[in-house]
C-alpha cells in the first residue's frame, strides 16, 4: 500500500516531467470538481433559504392551518362560527398544535382627502400571537388589544401608508357596506337583507412591511370586536380559527387530528391549500435544484474519468514496467485509486471553502439583492445546513469513485511489452 500511495504520489505531482500533458488535465480535474461542490451547496442554501423564508412570511398571514364554515360560497367575508369551548380545548391539546386563534375579516374602503383605497379588514382577538409578525414592524407597534374597550387602533403597511402619505398616529377613515337581517311581522315573520352605509374612524399605530406584494397591497390589522359590531355578530362569533402548529411538517397529520376533533362540518385547510400557487412555484424550484446538483455531480465525476484517462495513457510506459516487475491489474489500480482521492480531496476542499465563504458572504452582507414584487423578498436567502454539505461532500465522493473504475479497466489491456514499447 506504501508503494502505492508513493507512485500515485509522484504522477500527481509530475517531478520526472514538468512539461507533461497531465499537469494542466489534473489541474482542470480539481477546478471540476470544486466548481460543481461549490455551486451545489450554493445551489441548496439557496434554494432552501427561499422555502424557509417564504414559507415563514406566507404562515405569518394564513397560519399553518385554518377552521372555517364549511361554505362552498367561501369569501372575504364568510358566515360566522363559534367553536364549542370543549372543543377549543382539545384543539390546543394536541401535541402538534402550538396556538389557536379566532379572526375575522371584511372588506372595506379606505378614504382621504386625496385618494380611495380597498381594503381588507383583519380583525384580532386579544390573545393573537403578533411574535410572527413583530420582524416586519418598521414604525409604531401592534394594536392594543383588551376584553371590555373596543379598540380603534389600526395596523397597516408600508404600501398603503405610502400610497395614501399616512402618518402614524394618523386619525383614518374606513367606510363599510354591511348586511343586515330583519324581520318582517307583517307577513308571516319572513326575514329579509338589507344593505347600509357605515364610517369607522380608526388611529394607526403601527406600519409593517412583509414584501409580499398581495398582503401589503390591501391588508389591515383591527380589533376583532369591530368588524363583530359591523356585522351584528355575537362577541363569541368569528369568521374561523388559526392555528399554528410547532412543525411546518406535521400539516396533513394536524389536519386529520383536527378534522377528527371538530368533525366534518367544518372545513380545515392548510397553508398550502390556501396559498396553493406559491407552494407549487417551491416545488418547481425543488426540481430545478434537483437537476442542477445532478448535473453538477455528473461534471465533477466526468472531470475526474477525464484526468484518470490522461494520465493512464501517458504512464503507459510506468504501468508496464510495474507490471513487468510482478504488479497485477488490482495493485495497479490502487496507484490510481489513490490519485482520485488525492484530486478528491483537493477538489472537495476548495469547493467547501468557495461555496460556504460566497454563502457567508451573502448571508451577512446581502451582495445578491432580488425584486420584491417577483420574488416576495429583496435579498437572496441563505440557510447553511451542516448536514446538507456533509452530504453534498458524501454523494460527490460516491459518485466520483464508482465513475474511477471505468477508465481502470483500460488497466486490463495493458500489457508489459506493449507498454514498453510504446514508450
Amino acid at each position: 500500500m506504501k508503494f502505492a500511495r508513493y507512485i500515485a504520489k509522484r504522477i500527481i505531482q509530475n517531478k520526472d516531467n514538468q512539461n507533461a500533458i497531465s499537469r494542466p488535465i489534473i489541474k482542470i480535474g480539481i477546478i471540476g470538481i470544486s466548481l460543481g461542490v461549490a455551486v451545489m451547496i450554493i445551489t441548496i442554501s439557496v434554494i432552501t433559504g427561499f422555502q424557509i423564508q417564504i414559507t415563514n412570511k406566507i404562515t405569518t398571514f394564513n397560519t399553518h392551518l385554518q377552521i372555517n364554515d364549511y361554505d362552498i360560497h367561501q369569501s372575504l367575508e364568510p358566515n360566522p362560527l363559534s367553536l364549542d369551548s370543549t372543543i377549543l380545548k382539545l384543539v390546543k391539546k394536541n401535541d402538534l398544535v402550538k396556538h389557536i386563534q379566532g379572526f375575522a375579516t371584511k372588506n372595506g374602503i379606505l378614504k382621504t382627502k386625496q385618494e380611495n383605497e380597498g381594503v381588507i379588514l383583519k380583525g384580532v382577538t386579544k390573545d393573537y400571537d403578533w411574535s410572527y409578525l413583530k420582524p416586519y414592524i418598521i414604525d409604531g407597534n401592534v394594536i392594543d388589544l383588551n376584553d371590555s374597550i373596543t379598540s380603534k387602533d389600526i395596523f397597516i403597511s408600508k404600501t398603503l401608508a405610502d400610497k395614501l402619505n399616512l402618518k402614524l398616529n394618523q386619525k383614518i377613515l374606513l367606510y363599510f357596506i354591511t348586511k343586515k337581517k330583519l324581520t318582517d311581522t307583517t307577513f308571516s315573520q319572513n326575514q329579509f337583507i338589507t344593505y347600509e352605509p357605515r364610517v369607522r374612524d380608526f388611529y394607526i399605530k403601527g406600519i409593517f412591511n412583509t414584501g409580499l406584494v398581495d398582503i401589503d397591497k390591501n391588508l389591515v390589522f383591527v380589533d376583532i370586536k369591530q368588524i363583530q359590531k359591523l356585522n351584528y355578530w355575537d362577541k363569541n362569533q368569528v369568521a374561523g380559527y388559526e392555528v399554528y402548529l410547532h412543525s411546518f411538517d406535521k400539516l396533513e397529520e394536524a389536519k386529520e387530528d383536527i378534522n377528527n376533533i371538530i368533525g366534518y362540518n367544518y372545513l380545515v385547510l392548510t397553508v398550502k391549500e390556501i396559498q396553493s400557487a406559491i407552494f407549487s412555484w417551491l416545488d418547481m424550484i425543488n426540481v430545478n435544484a434537483e437537476i442542477i446538483i445532478t448535473l453538477m455531480v455528473l461534471v465533477a465525476a466526468i472531470n475526474m474519468i477525464s484526468a484518470l484517462l490522461i494520465l493512464m495513457l501517458e504512464r503507459t510506459n510506468l504501468i508496464g514496467i510495474i507490471k513487468a516487475l510482478g504488479a497485477n491489474n488490482k495493485q495497479v489500480r490502487k496507484i490510481f485509486f489513490h490519485v482520485s482521492v488525492s484530486l478528491l480531496t483537493k477538489g472537495l476542499l476548495y469547493g467547501n471553502v468557495i461555496g460556504v465563504g460566497l454563502c457567508l458572504i451573502q448571508h451577512y452582507f446581502k451582495v445578491a439583492t432580488l425584486n420584491p414584487i417577483t420574488y416576495y423578498i429583496e435579498y437572496v436567502p441563505i440557510h447553511l445546513s451542516i448536514v446538507t454539505i456533509i452530504l453534498i461532500n458524501l454523494g460527490t465522493i460516491l459518485t466520483c469513485l464508482l465513475m474511477m473504475f471505468l477508465p481502470t479497466l483500460i488497466l486490463n489491456k495493458i500489457t508489459p511489452i506493449k507498454a514498453i514499447r510504446f514508450s
